[in-house]
Formats: C-alpha cells, sequence, structure tokens
C-alpha cells in the first residue's frame, strides 16, 4: 500500500500559480457572467446575433472567453500554453475544436489536422495524449444509419470504409509514434458504431500496451456493464484496455430525443446515480489495473479524491503511467494543478481553431457552466480566494 498525499484542492496558491493578476481578473469576469444564467444567455445571444451579421468582433472574443478556454486559433499559436502547463507538470491533450463539417472534402482536411497533432505531440515532452471525435471524420446521418442497421447504399458503403479507413490512419500513426489516442463519446443514436471501431482499434494496436483509449460515459444507465464486457473483451483477445472515464455531456439532448421519440432515457435517474457509477467505474479500473490503462476526466473533487485513494489502497504509485487525470483547460485548475504538485499524471483539453470555428464549443462551456449546479460559482469561489490572497500578499 503506497502512503495516501494529503492533497487539498482548496489551494488557491497552487492552483492559480500560472496564471497573472490581469489573467486572474478577467476569468473572475468570465465566470461571473456566466453564473447568472440570464446575463449569459443575454450575452450568448448577442454574439451569435453579431457572428451571423458578420460583425468583426472575433477580437474581442479571443481576448476574453477564447484565451480562457482555447490554447490557440492553430497549433503552433498554441505553443504558448503548452509551455505554461507544462511548466507546472500538466501535459497537454490538443483538441482541434472545428465542428459541423459534413463534406468528403472537409473529413479529409479534419483528418490531416489531427495527424499534425500527432506529430506535434511526438515531438513534445509535455503533449502526453491525442485525441479525435468521429464526427469530426463522419456524417452523423451515416452513423446513425448504421447503428440502425439499415441497409448502406453503395456510396454510403463506400463512404462508411472511408471513415473507418481514416480512424485507422489516426490510431495506426498514433502506434508508430507511441502517442496514446482518445476516442471521444458522442451520443447515444451513434456510439455504436464508434464503440465497434474503438475495440476494432484496440485489438489492433494496443496488444504491448493502450494506445488507444475509448470513452465511456458513465451517466448512461449501460456504461458499465459496457465497461465490463469491453474489459472481458481485451482478456479474451489478448489486448490492453484503454479507459477514459466521463460522466457525460449530452444529457438534455439525450433526454428530450428519448422523450420525443418515446423511448426510454438512456441517461441515469440522477446526479447520485451517475456519481455512484463514475466512482464504480474508477473502482473497476483499478481492480483490473493490470489489463486497463485509465484516464479519469473528472471535474467533480469527490471522485478525484477517491482515485488517489484507490491508487494508494492498491500500490499504485502517483506517476504510474497506467493512470491519468484530465480536466478542461480553463476550468477546474484547482484540481489539475494541486494533483500535478503531488506527482499525479494530469493533463488538460485544450481546444484550438479558428476564432469562429471554435464557437460552438465556447458557447457549450458558458451554457454548462450555467446550468451544471455549482460549477460556475466552485470557479469564482477559489478565483476571488486567490485575488484576495494575492492582495494580501503585496
Amino acid at each position: 500500500m503506497e502512503p495516501e498525499p494529503k492533497i487539498s484542492f482548496e489551494d488557491t496558491a497552487i492552483a492559480f500559480s500560472y496564471k497573472s493578476n490581469a489573467e486572474l481578473r478577467k476569468a473572475n469576469f468570465i465566470f461571473s457572467t456566466v453564473n447568472h444564467p440570464w446575463i449569459s444567455a443575454a450575452a450568448t445571444g448577442m454574439v451569435k446575433f453579431a457572428l451571423n451579421l458578420r460583425l468583426p468582433i472575433e477580437g474581442i472574443i479571443k481576448k476574453t472567453v477564447f484565451d480562457h478556454f482555447c490554447g490557440g486559433v492553430s497549433i503552433e499559436k498554441s505553443d504558448a500554453a503548452i509551455n505554461k502547463l507544462g511548466a507546472f507538470g500538466v501535459g497537454t491533450i490538443l483538441d482541434y475544436s472545428v465542428e459541423g463539417e459534413e463534406s468528403e472534402e472537409d473529413f479529409d482536411k479534419t483528418l490531416a489536422e489531427l495527424l499534425r497533432t500527432i506529430d506535434k505531440a511526438k515531438t513534445s515532452k509535455h503533449i502526453p495524449f491525442s485525441v479525435f471525435k468521429v464526427t469530426g471524420l463522419a456524417s452523423t446521418a451515416l452513423l446513425e444509419k448504421v447503428q440502425r442497421g439499415d441497409k448502406l447504399s453503395d456510396e454510403e458503403q463506400t463512404a462508411y470504409t472511408r471513415v473507418k479507413a481514416r480512424v485507422d490512419a489516426i490510431c495506426r500513426k498514433a502506434y508508430e509514434h507511441k502517442v496514446p489516442v482518445l476516442v471521444d463519446a458522442e451520443e447515444t443514436w451513434i456510439q455504436e458504431p464508434i464503440d465497434a471501431m474503438a475495440d476494432e482499434m484496440m485489438a489492433r494496436y494496443n496488444k504491448e500496451k493502450a494506445i488507444v483509449f475509448n470513452t465511456y460515459q458513465l451517466y448512461r444507465t449501460e456504461t458499465l456493464a459496457n465497461l465490463r464486457h469491453a474489459h472481458k473483451k481485451a482478456l479474451d483477445n489478448n489486448y490492453f484496455l484503454g479507459a477514459k472515464l466521463v460522466r457525460g455531456a449530452y444529457m438534455e439532448k439525450e433526454r428530450a430525443r428519448a422523450e420525443s421519440q418515446g423511448y426510454p432515457s438512456p441517461i441515469q435517474p440522477d446526479k447520485e446515480a451517475t456519481d455512484k457509477a463514475f466512482n464504480d467505474g474508477l473502482l473497476f479500473c483499478i481492480q483490473h489495473i493490470d489489463r486497463v490503462s485509465l484516464m479519469c476526466g473528472s471535474h467533480n473533487e469527490q471522485s478525484n479524491h477517491l482515485l488517489v485513494r484507490l491508487m494508494a489502497e492498491n500500490g499504485i504509485k502517483a506517476d504510474d503511467p497506467r493512470v491519468w487525470f484530465a480536466q478542461l483547460y480553463g476550468m477546474s485548475d484547482n484540481i489539475s494543478f494541486n494533483l500535478a504538485k503531488a506527482g499525479y499524471r494530469v493533463a488538460k483539453y485544450v481546444p484550438y481553431g479558428p476564432v469562429r470555428a471554435v464557437m460552438p464549443y465556447l458557447f457549450r462551456r458558458a451554457a454548462e457552466n450555467t446550468s451544471v449546479a455549482g460549477q460556475s460559482s466552485r470557479e469564482l469561489l477559489l478565483i476571488r480566494k486567490e485575488l484576495r490572497r494575492r492582495r494580501a500578499s503585496r
């Protein structure tokens, strides 16, 4: 048994050590805005209106929410954020956050960009993972048709073959460069073909260690069983399971669709059930760490504390390469930086891309911080605590 370190997620001096006073004041402004739902909704509406009219507001966006939640407009422009995080022991996961593409040409452009992120990771000690969404490489309508089991036309079958080839190209390069790659989870009505591709890639490239990681959304009622099944499949076929655990990102959309189409909601009935499933998932992965590599993708302080304790109880060192913690850039720095300071392996998801193209991502961050109970309030509390501490120390 390893001694359990005493980690405090209240230590704001460590949490915001990488932020200047000006950056901290900017964070205070951003989270003060999203902490008031009507102000956040009004601001978001005005930004969408201005963007639709092609008004020149991208400079304002870039200097505020973009700089807080994104690394840069390109891989190269993200270097400052990558190096800043790396100086404090926090890795970067470059997340190409351009959305809404639908043509084969766009999918191929996204593939080329994703391959560049792996090339970048190979040359940087501060980039431990790469990541992609299958919907960046495939039509959502096509994935939905595959999941329904509908017969594909010849053209659709050709397109789906290209999708699988793109996924393989990413995972093959990740394997060749020894850069683990995360396959993001998506909506339930397209998740089955994504899981199937992830399983196939793991069977192909995870023979020596986990290179390909699938993502498991524990707010879904069936995910814990899916995780156990994925582990059994890895055992039966002699490969390693890469598992990124998250609570989930599409709750309102999932419940609304289930209600409108008259099928049972695939989402846990309440937060307590989700928390239990997530923590049970952590326990399962740690109990099977000989075959599983785990990324805990969580902004929940209790779950991160639990994983620290489970590692200690099972004799797993803080810097064991099979266990990672991850949070989004611009959020939960109290978790990321305090864990990194204690020697744990931590990475931030760092979105990048042209300002206008990443706006859907930024709108989601605003909506989530407004709707998730206590998220923006907690961020604000910590930011203001650190501002007071800095004023008092001057």
